[in-house]
């Protein structure tokens, strides 16, 4: 019982969904998803993207929340008390945010430098050609910002759950979304014409966006656009990485997990597309479709360029810009060390002090080795499923593209055929809680998402090529 009641609980349904939004919404929903949206297809990657979300997001974002709220445990023990033959998959589950959180961090770090750099009205020195290559590759300075990005991180989780996650969650959440409609918005007042005599515009951006293209559209290129989505959401919606678990883990018996789930998927789907709407329209007024990237290039080279276009506007913008970032991935880091520090709480009867701190410094050694992967120990790896990788790209390989779909492939079989969707939906319907999705779920969680998952998995190990 004193474990228990060291482990807090949300206030109440608003804290949880918005704890639950804010590690949804993080660096994936900026800059990759932006991305997949204009290079497959706009409006139909949007169309598959909503789709998903509905069927196979809901599925697996239901199982883990429901999962921590039935036991009332974090991921490593969770699991085991489900059932005592699958402790196994709890232990997968509290290793990725493990691997996650140092390279997220790191990220996190040039997210701060970046916002410095603009706060201080040095935005020009960012479009410089080799100013971010110059700045990872620096041997102290990665490290430096890091620091004081897992500083503020290791803080609010330090608070505990009530005035440090809740909190934060209920005040960063709000402004993020109205600074995001804010920019979205004004990307679509822009107007631009190039050095050849080419006028785009914000508009016409926005219509490149949302208007499906099926322009040259096969089996296979639909298959690239079915699988991309399915990775963005995979992990956007945070799943599989033991955090919804760890937030379902503190919510009240009392709470209607239906409405909280939906809330949820709402919010992070918003979200989403906003972010979409805030890079595309800007970046193909002044960059066209080629100034679309996947990764960092996007946020800190594109962007930097189109804010230095925009001329004195692109100041403000860019400062704006960089502290939505800024707040999108501290919520979401917060999640990923929150999830960790409460598995060592529940597995080893630890205080929050005691978890946190060791957590962090175990944090701070494997950030500083992902800082320096980008100079004292660099390297290239070549990856399964292609790409060319240090130390960030390998760590943010194994535990996204391998790990993730293995852990949500094993729970959909727990939940689908050993201990059966029932369980799930029992818990869900306490208190006479109405569960219109119940038929659905149970399709999905039994055979739609493990084939799903499985196409997703055999992709990144190399062996499906769409």
């Amino acid at each position: 019982m004193e474990n228990k009641s060291m482990r807090g609980k949300f206030t109440g349904s608003i804290g949880f969904v918005l704890a639950a939004a804010g590690s949804a919404v993080g660096l994936g929903n900026i800059w990759r998803f932006p991305y997949l949206a204009a290079k497959d297809g706009g409006g139909l990657f949007l169309v598959v993207y909503l789709v998903l979300v509905l069927t196979f997001g809901f599925a697996l974002l239901t199982s883990e929340v429901v999962i921590g709220r039935k036991t009332a445990q974090s991921p490593l023990t969770a699991y085991k008390i489900l059932n005592k033959n699958w402790g196994w998959l709890g232990v997968i589950a509290c290793i990725i945010p493990v691997m996650i959180i140092p390279y997220y961090s790191s990220i996190g770090g040039w997210v701060l430098k970046y916002l410095a750099t603009y706060i201080t009205f040095n935005g020009t020195d960012a479009v410089a050609d080799g100013y971010f290559t110059g700045f990872i590759t620096s041997q102290w300075a990665p490290i430096i910002w890091f620091g004081i990005y897992l500083l503020a991180t290791t803080f609010v989780v330090y608070k505990g759950v009530n005035s440090g996650v809740e909190r934060l969650s209920k005040v960063l959440m709000p402004i993020l979304l109205i600074m995001i409609i804010g920019i979205s918005i004004f990307s679509l007042t822009l107007s631009h014409t190039d050095e050849s005599g080419v006028t785009r515009t914000g508009i016409e951006g926005l219509l490149i966006y949302i208007i499906p293209s099926f322009e040259g559209l096969t089996f296979n290129k639909f298959m690239v656009v079915l699988t991309d989505a399915m990775g963005q959401l995979f992990y956007s919606i945070s799943v599989a990485m033991g955090i919804m678990i760890t937030y379902g883990s503190y919510v009240k018996k009392d709470t209607n997990l239906v409405k909280s789930v939906n809330r949820i998927e709402l919010f992070d789907t918003l979200v989403a597309f906003l972010a979409g709407l805030m890079i595309v329209p800007a970046v193909y007024t002044f960059m066209g479709r080629e100034g679309m990237s996947a990764g960092p290039s996007l946020m800190f080279i594109s962007l930097p360029k189109v804010f230095e276009a925009m001329g004195i506007a692109g100041d403000i913008i860019g400062i704006i810009f960089f502290i939505t970032v800024a707040f999108a991935a501290l919520t979401s880091s917060v999640s990923l060390l929150e999830a960790i520090v409460s598995s060592l709480m529940d597995k080893f009867k630890w205080g929050r002090k005691k978890a946190t701190i060791i957590a962090a410094v175990f944090t701070f050694i494997v950030g500083v080795i992902v800082c320096l992967g980008y100079n004292v120990l660099y390297f290239e790896l070549t990856l399964p499923n292609g790409s060319v990788g240090q130390i960030l790209d390998v760590l943010d390989y194994i535990s996204n593209y391998v790990l993730m779909p293995v852990v949500a492939i094993a729970t959909c079989l727990l939940i689908g055929w050993v201990l059966k969707p029932k369980a799930i939906i029992d818990e869900i319907t306490i208190g006479n809680v109405k569960f219109g999705r119940a038929g659905l779920y149970s399709v999905m969680v039994k055979v739609v998402a493990p084939i799903l998952l499985l196409v997703l998995l055999l992709q990144a190990l190399g062996v499906l090529n769409f």
